[in-house]
């Protein structure tokens, strides 16, 4: 299991537009993914989720800060990075996150991150994160 995870966390460190068949290595052909904006079952999906997801940016990384294994199951807590085009001017934003991985034989069968898609997303398109941003405010006040 830790091996698998290992090879897990260096993929991720390494995945962009350009490298995507790295996937195949850490994913099992029937992996169910979710995340809060998508769910995608089978690894053809999900290499098409990542393609349409690094051709709309200037770049995206995953910074891996913990992980914890037992079993076939792991948690790991990280920062992702990435700047797009049509988000915060074009400047970088960071967004922390966890998953949850379940193995099976080796590779991932299920996948579901967890993050604030507000952080991620909402607060960096122009006019809607300024009434966010608003929001924020008066339910801090």
């Amino acid at each position: 299991m830790n091996n698998a995870l290992e090879q897990f966390v260096s993929v991720y460190q390494r995945l962009d537009k350009h490298n995507l068949d790295l996937l195949h290595e850490v994913y099992g052909e029937a992996i169910h993914f979710q995340d809060p904006l998508h769910e995608v079952k089978g690894l053809q999906q999900l290499r098409r989720y990542f393609a349409n997801l690094y051709a709309n940016v200037n770049h995206c990384t995953f910074d891996i800060s913990q992980q914890f294994a037992f079993d076939n199951h792991a948690f790991l807590y990280w920062t992702m990075r990435f700047s797009h085009p049509k988000l915060n001017g074009g400047k970088e934003v960071s967004v922390a996150g966890h998953s949850f991985l379940q193995f099976d034989q080796g590779k991932v069968i299920h996948h579901r991150d967890y993050f604030d898609v507000g952080a991620m997303l909402y607060r960096h398109i122009p006019l809607l994160g300024k009434v966010i941003k608003l929001v924020d405010n008066k339910a801090g006040s």
